[in-house]
Parts: structure tokens; C-alpha cells; sequence
């Protein structure tokens, strides 16, 4: 079974009191929290197992409620999860627990005193027995069996992690520490052992230059090694592209996140933020940005300025039509033009990380460009995808493996979800695999010692090669199907349109009497972005959202009886469904 980075735990709503607040330094503030909240307990009607956090860099997510009754901001408990509901008073914000005590019902919270969000405000406030709600948290991270040393990045916001790494050791290797802070005053004392290294440097924490320095100071020891690091988001990405190209490091040996990032905001005259109006945005810059993204301008300024001609002629491109892109990329920060040498601005840095060039270059960008086909896609009655490509996502997914990886890497989700899955495959011998979530089943089953449940998989061609790397499944996984107990179909219908979906469906049907459908039947309203979501799912698919009805009525058409639903969170569903 292939490697798993990260451990899932389910998600419940706590609720707990101040206890204790301490001075840690001028700079940081803690807060001890506790109370009945961390045991077992029955949340709206739901018993919940105790708070758990094994991982040293583990985030909860706070909710306040600015200004309002905090039942307002939070989410709805399920039975195995929780659904983040529409709220117009909820604010989130991440943090690590400094210290985990759970036979006193106790937990720390180390805030940074900067700035003025609402968790620092909420934190300069805060008077033993108010009230503070979170959730969390998801996971915990899992490092791999031969780590013989490990480098610590961070700023003050990740200090807390890099404390509590250091009190509890989760690895017996030598430490190699970094920490920026922006004033002497934060230095904290830290439990060292022999062989470690600690290099204390004050910078401002938004700057990537010092910490990029720092990190470079530091001799790469021998031998297989991890790199963790949470700071400024903008101050990693050097420190990320140094790991990765000069250091060596594989991306599963990095642990790199951006903890905050440094986007000062509009404000009035009295120092207050102002909302800026709604408006429709050219896509003029989205399209030369991913122009620039795809001619290598980005990935030829990674390693420093350059001429624009010789900037050209290395993209394979004429120096005049490079100069006609240069406005815009200059006017929205993706290059800045010093001296007739160009380099790469905020927004380019940003690129140079693979997540924020997803969004230009990526299976999500392919799909915002079908969306030029919309109108015709709906007089037609097909998928805007479809109308643009000339084939269905399915049939994408069937040949195209950067596609695949894209929906395996979007089921993914599914290992937060999975907890009430578990339940229903008590009685099973063995199932059936279908969809890109398939890979997130197979390590709820490992996780739940249920490794004795016979797997097979009915998806085909580049998915199922994507699926197979995924778990790198020898033992019992037959990457052909076969008559099971019950097909589970994880985000199977998620990109496929109405004809195609009933058509998986009845091929689930010859192989098992049972199945279990789970779906997306809503957005996440959590990050915003609903509207968007549901304008993608009717370029991938040709309808809107499905409900639960919408399903019965197509797993109906395939011979299939839906029996009950159970909802898993996050806007996802799991239908129970019987062969009529």
C-alpha cells in the first residue's frame, strides 16, 4: 500500500471555556481552553468520540462570531461529520494547540500578538470562562518510516508547531531549526537535544528574502531527510523552489504551508477596510496570465531576471509579440520590468507553486475556457466541455492521465468523509470500486483494519492507471471487476452527463446486489464560491447539482432501488441503493 501523508480523525463541534491565560512572550499570548467539549459527548442529538490530536502541526478551526450570537456561525453536526451551513456572521481561522492535555480536559492556544484579525482580537479579549467554539481537527500529518533528519521552518505563526514538534518528539531524529521572528522579544525557549540546531533571525515576516537566506545557511545533512515549514505564504515559495530543485528534497519529503498571507487591504479614512463594489472582470489577464503559464515565461524568470529578448528567444517566441503581453502581465503583478530586465513579480512568484498554477493551467482552468461554449452546450443539450473538446470528461478520463489525476486528486476529499461509510460494510467480503474517490476508500478500509475486504475496479484506462498508482495496490485489489458484495461509486457520476451516468450504473448492476452511490449533491459552502461551483458542475456534466432525488431517480432507470441516504458532510451525500 502506497505511503499515507496524513491520518484523518472525524470532525465534531466542540464547544470550550477559557481556563487560564499566559504571557508567553510580549509577542505571544496564550490561551487555555477545556471543559466537557474535549470528552465523549452528544452534539444535536449525535454521540461524538473525544477530542484527538497526535500530530504536532495539527490545525482546529476556530469560529467566531464577531458582533453576534456565535449558534449563528456554526456548522450543522451530523451523525459522521459535520455540514457547514450558509452563514453571514461566520469567521474561521486555523490555528495549532500548542499542548494537548487530555486527561485535564485541556488544551493551549498560542496566538501571535500582531495585527488586528478577528482571532487576535478575540484572544486580546478573551476573560476565563467565555466561550470558544472549533472543529477539528481533520488530520494528522504522517511522516515516513526512514527519516534520519528533519528541518523546522517558520515564523512566529508556526512557532507553536515547532514547539510542540520539539516537547513530543514524533520523530527520534535530529532537529535543524529555523524561526524568523520580527522582533527579539518573541525568542521562546525551546526543548533541545544533542544534535540539534536552532538559528534565530529577525526579519519582517511578509519579506521572503531572509527567510529564503536563512534556509539556505542551513547544511543539508546526509541521508534521507523532511523538510516542514509554515510561515508567510509569499515567503515560502523560494524557500520551496530551493527545496525541491537545489536541496533535492521529493514532494513527499516537504511539508511546506502557508500559514497567512500578507495582502494589506483597502481601508477608508478612518482605517477600516471598504468592500469593494461587485464587478465583472475582464478575462482579458486570466488568459494572457495562462499564455505566459503556458509559453514557460514564468519557469524561465524562476531563477532570476532577464532581457526580454533573450527571455523570448528562450519561450520560442518573437521579442515583439512578447513586448504586446507585458502590459498586462506588468499591470496585474505577474512581471515587473527593472532596468530592461524582467523578473517576476507577486502574482508570478505565486505561480512558480503548483496549486496556484492550477488555477491557469489545470483541469479546473480547461474547464472555466468551455464555458465559451455555454450557450450553444445548452440550446444542444450537452456538456459546455463536451461542446468545446469534443468529448465527454469520461471519455477524457479514460485517455488523458493529467485528467485522471485531476478527479483523484479532487476525490480525494473523500478520506474526510468516509467515517460513515465504515458502518455500512460491516458484513462484506468484498466490493467493487468505481470513480476517482476509489483511492481515498481503499485507505478508509486500511484505517479501519477492514485490509481483509477483497477489492476490484471497474474504472478503465488512465483512471484506473492514476487510481492504481494511487494505492499501489497489490494484496487484494484486482484491477478488473468482479461479482462483489457491493459496488461503492465515490464521485463516479461527478463528471459524467445523464446518459453516461445511468450507463455505470447498470454496469455496477451485473456485478453486485448492492451499492453505495456518493456524491457532491451541493456545493461546500464553507469558501465561498458556490455560484462558480455550480456553474463548473453544468460544463462538466450538462445539468446542475444532483440531489438525492435527482440520483434515485437515474440509479431507478438502472435497475437499482434506493433505500436510504446518509449525509457526510461537506455538501456529499451517500445513497443506499439495492439491484430491483
Amino acid at each position: 500500500m502506497a505511503h499515507r501523508a496524513f491520518t484523518t480523525h472525524p470532525l465534531v463541534v466542540r464547544r470550550v471555556t477559557v481556563r487560564r491565560i499566559e504571557e508567553v512572550t510580549p509577542r505571544m499570548r496564550r490561551v487555555v481552553v477545556g471543559g466537557p467539549g474535549l470528552a465523549e459527548a452528544v452534539v444535536d442529538g449525535h454521540p461524538q468520540p473525544a477530542f484527538t490530536s497526535p500530530g504536532f502541526d495539527d490545525h482546529i478551526k476556530l469560529i467566531l462570531a464577531p458582533g453576534a450570537d456565535i449558534d449563528s456561525a456554526l456548522p450543522a453536526q451530523l451523525e459522521h461529520g459535520i455540514e457547514w451551513t450558509p452563514s453571514e456572521t461566520r469567521v474561521t481561522r486555523d490555528y495549532t494547540p500548542r499542548r494537548v492535555d487530555l486527561e485535564h480536559g485541556e488544551i493551549d492556544l498560542d496566538f501571535v500578538r500582531h495585527g488586528d484579525g478577528p482571532a487576535a482580537r478575540w484572544a486580546d479579549r478573551a476573560r476565563v470562562g467565555d466561550e470558544l467554539a472549533f472543529v477539528g481537527p481533520k488530520s494528522s500529518l504522517r511522516f515516513p518510516q526512514d527519516v534520519e533528519w528533519i528541518l523546522l521552518v517558520a515564523d512566529e505563526t508556526g512557532l507553536p508547531a515547532v514547539g510542540r514538534f520539539l516537547d513530543e518528539r514524533p520523530l527520534d531524529a535530529p532537529a535543524h531549526i529555523v524561526l524568523l521572528v520580527e522582533d527579539d522579544s518573541a525568542r521562546q525557549s525551546l526543548a533541545l537535544r544533542d544534535g540539534d540546531t536552532v538559528s534565530w533571525h529577525v526579519a519582517s515576516a511578509g519579506d521572503p528574502g531572509p527567510l529564503e537566506a536563512a534556509v539556505r545557511a542551513v547544511r543539508i545533512p546526509d541521508g534521507a531527510g523532511y523538510a516542514w515549514a509554515a510561515a508567510e505564504s509569499r515567503a515560502l515559495l523560494p524557500v520551496r523552489r530551493y527545496l525541491q530543485r537545489e536541496a533535492g528534497l521529493p514532494k513527499d519529503r516537504l511539508n511546506i504551508t502557508g500559514y497567512w498571507h500578507a495582502a494589506p487591504a483597502e481601508a477608508d479614512g478612518a482605517g477600516e477596510p471598504v468592500a469593494a463594489a461587485p464587478e465583472i472582470a475582464s478575462p482579458v489577464p486570466w488568459l494572457v496570465t495562462r499564455a505566459a503559464v503556458q509559453l514557460g515565461l514564468v519557469d524561465a524568470l524562476a531563477d532570476g531576471p532577464a532581457p526580454g529578448d533573450v527571455l523570448a528567444a528562450r519561450m520560442g517566441i518573437p521579442a515583439p509579440t512578447l513586448a504586446g503581453l507585458l502590459p498586462v502581465l506588468a499591470e496585474h503583478g505577474v512581471v515587473v520590468d527593472a532596468d530592461g530586465f524582467l523578473a517576476l513579480g507577486p502574482v508570478g512568484e505565486g505561480l512558480l507553486d503548483d496549486h496556484e498554477r492550477e488555477e491557469f493551467t489545470g483541469f479546473e482552468a480547461d474547464l472555466a475556457l468551455s464555458l465559451v461554449q455555454l450557450a450553444s452546450a445548452l440550446h444542444e443539450g450537452v456538456p459546455a466541455w463536451r461542446r468545446h473538446t469534443g468529448q465527454t470528461v469520461a471519455e477524457a478520463a479514460e485517455t488523458e492521465v493529467e485528467i485522471a489525476r485531476e478527479l483523484v486528486e479532487h476525490g480525494g476529499r473523500l478520506a474526510y468523509l468516509s467515517d460513515g461509510l465504515i458502518p455500512e460494510l460491516a458484513d462484506l467480503s468484498s466490493a467493487l470500486l468505481i470513480g476517482p474517490g476509489s483511492a481515498a476508500i481503499v485507505h478508509a478500509l486500511e484505517d479501519a483494519g477492514r485490509s481483509d475486504i477483497a477489492l476490484s475496479v471497474l474504472d478503465r484506462g488512465a483512471l484506473r492507471d492514476v487510481l492504481h498508482g494511487a494505492v499501489e495496490g497489490p494484496g487484494s485489489i484486482a484491477w478488473m471487476p468482479r461479482e462483489s458484495d457491493v459496488a461503492i461509486l465515490s464521485f463516479a457520476l461527478d463528471h459524467r452527463t445523464g446518459t453516461e451516468s445511468a450507463h455505470i450504473l447498470s454496469e455496477a448492476a451485473r456485478y453486485a446486489p448492492r451499492a453505495i452511490l456518493i456524491e457532491s449533491t451541493r456545493p461546500d459552502t464553507l469558501g465561498g464560491g458556490a455560484g462558480e461551483a455550480h456553474a463548473a458542475h453544468l460544463a462538466r456534466t450538462g445539468s446542475p447539482y444532483r440531489g438525492a432525488e435527482s440520483l434515485a431517480r437515474i440509479a431507478e432507470t438502472a435497475g437499482w432501488r434506493s433505500s436510504r441516504s446518509i449525509e457526510l458532510g461537506w455538501g456529499v451525500e451517500a445513497l443506499l441503493l439495492e439491484r430491483r
